[in-house]
C-alpha cells in the first residue's frame, strides 16, 4: 500500500517526463484507433517493439487525458488498494479527465476492476501490455465484450522506411531483413540492445513473473530455439536435449516465450487436433534482428530470416497459421479463416534448377488438398506468374508483397 502523496510525486515526474519524449514515425496502426466510451482499448506487444510512444501518439490528439506508467520501479508496493488514491491523484494532477492512458497495467493484481469501474463511469480507457496470456485472462473475466486489442510488432517494411528515410528496393530490404524493426536497435546499431531486451523478458517476464528458479535452463532453450527458426522441433526431443524432468516443463517455458511475444509455434495442419497436437511443431521469432543478435547460427541462413519475416507478416494479419507436410513435400504457410484454408505460402530465397520443382511441388500439394486455385511463391527478388490449368502461382518479392 502506497501514501496518496507518494502517488501524487510519481504522477508529476511522469507527466513532466512525457515532454521530452519523442513521438517518432507515426505507425500504421494509428489510422485503426477508434476511442469509445465503455470500451477499453488494449495494445499488447512485446517490449520495446514502440508501445508507449503508441500510446503517446494517440494522446497528442486529445484532450482531458491523463497517464500513467506502472513500470516505474517505485511502485513496488502498489496494490489493488492503492488505485482510488491513483484516480484522485491523477484527477488533482490532470483536472478533469476523459481519456486514461495506462503503461503496463498488467503489472498490478486485479487491474481490471479498475479499469471496469472508470469504463462503467462512461470514460474511456487505452491500455498496453507485454504478456499475452496475463491480459487474456483477466479481459475475459470483467472486461468481456468490454474491450478492442491491437497487437502491435515491430517496425514493418514500410514503417523501417520512413524511419531510415529509405526507398523501397533490394537494397533496402536486405537490410531490413538483417537489421529487424525495433526502433532502438535501428537508431544505435547496437546489438546489447537486443541482447538486453532478451535478458528482461527472460528475468522480468518469465523468472519473477511464474517464480522460476531454473533461469540458466530457460535462458539456453529459448537462445536454442532462436538458432533454430523454422524449423521442427517437437517436445520430446527437447525435454532430453535440456535434461529436464518433464514434457510438461517444456511446455510450459514455450508458453512463456509464447505469452512474451519473444517466440511462436505453429503447428503441422491436419483436421484431426489430436494429431495437431502430437507432430511436430516448427518456432518462428518476434523479429529478425533480435534473433540474430541472440542466436548462434541464424544470421547465416538468408532463407530462414526470409521465411521468418514473412512469418510475422502473416502472424500480423492473420490467427490460424499452420504449415502442411505430405508425401515429402511441404508448404511453408497455410491461413485458416472461419474453419476454412484461404492461402497457402511458400518461401524460397531464391527459385533456382535444383530447388524449383520441390518448392511448386510443395506449394502445389497445399493447392489440390486444400482446393485453392491461387498460390503465393515469395522470394528475395524474382518476379513471374505460373499457369497450369486453372491453378495460378504468383512468383513475388517480399519487399513487393501485399497481402
Amino acid at each position: 500500500m502506497m501514501l496518496k502523496k507518494e502517488i501524487i510525486d510519481i504522477v508529476l515526474d511522469q507527466k513532466n517526463a512525457l515532454k521530452n519524449i519523442d513521438l517518432g514515425i507515426p505507425r500504421s496502426e494509428l489510422k485503426e484507433v477508434e476511442l469509445t466510451d465503455s470500451f477499453a482499448y488494449v495494445i499488447s506487444g512485446i517490449r520495446r517493439c514502440g508501445k508507449s510512444v503508441f500510446l503517446q501518439q494517440i494522446r497528442s490528439n486529445q484532450k482531458s487525458w491523463a497517464y500513467f506508467n506502472f513500470e516505474d520501479t517505485r511502485l513496488n508496493a502498489f496494490s489493488v488498494a492503492d488505485f482510488t488514491k491513483l484516480q484522485e491523484a491523477l484527477i488533482e494532477v490532470y483536472g478533469n479527465i476523459d481519456i486514461f492512458f495506462f503503461d503496463e497495467i498488467q503489472n498490478v493484481k486485479k487491474w481490471e476492476i479498475f479499469v471496469r469501474q472508470l469504463l462503467d463511469n462512461k470514460k474511456k480507457v487505452i491500455i498496453t501490455g507485454s504478456n499475452a496470456s496475463l491480459l487474456s485472462k483477466e479481459l475475459g473475466t470483467r472486461l468481456t465484450g468490454r474491450h478492442l486489442r491491437k497487437e502491435m510488432f515491430p517496425f514493418s517494411y514500410n514503417e523501417f522506411l520512413k524511419f531510415t528515410s529509405q526507398k523501397s528496393g533490394e537494397v533496402s530490404f536486405k537490410e531490413y531483413l538483417v537489421a529487424g524493426g525495433f526502433p532502438e536497435f535501428l537508431k544505435y546499431k547496437n546489438e546489447e540492445i537486443l541482447q538486453e531486451l532478451l535478458n528482461n523478458i527472460i528475468y522480468r517476464d518469465i523468472i519473477v513473473r511464474h517464480h522460476l528458479k531454473e533461469s540458466k535452463t530457460i535462458k539456453d532453450l529459448a537462445v536454442y530455439l532462436l538458432s533454430n527458426i523454422g524449423k521442427e522441433y517437437s517436445y520430446n526431443n527437447l525435454k532430453k536435449l535440456f535434461e529436464v524432468g518433464s514434457i510438461n516443463t517444456i511446455i510450459s517455458y514455450i508458453s512463456y516465450f509464447e505469452d512474451s511475444y519473444l517466440l511462436f509455434s505453429i503447428n503441422r495442419f491436419d483436421y484431426s487436433i489430436k494429431k495437431q497436437l502430437i507432430s511436430q511443431k516448427k518456432i518462428y521469432a518476434i523479429d529478425n534482428g533480435f534473433a540474430k543478435a541472440n542466436s548462434l547460427s541464424f544470421s547465416k541462413d538468408e532463407g530462414r530470416m526470409l521465411e521468418n519475416l514473412v512469418f510475422i507478416n502473416l502472424r500480423n494479419h492473420f490467427e490460424s497459421i499452420y504449415y502442411y507436410k505430405d508425401q515429402n513435400l511441404e508448404c511453408d504457410f497455410i491461413i485458416k479463416e472461419k474453419e476454412k484454408i484461404t492461402y497457402a505460402f511458400q518461401v524460397c530465397l531464391d527459385l533456382s534448377a535444383d530447388n524449383k520443382v520441390r518448392e511448386i511441388n510443395g506449394l502445389k500439394l497445399a493447392m489440390s488438398k486444400f482446393k485453392l486455385n491461387k498460390g503465393t511463391i515469395l522470394t528475395l527478388n524474382q518476379e513471374d506468374t505460373i499457369k497450369e490449368k486453372d491453378l495460378v502461382i504468383q512468383i513475388v518479392p517480399v519487399w513487393k508483397w501485399k497481402l
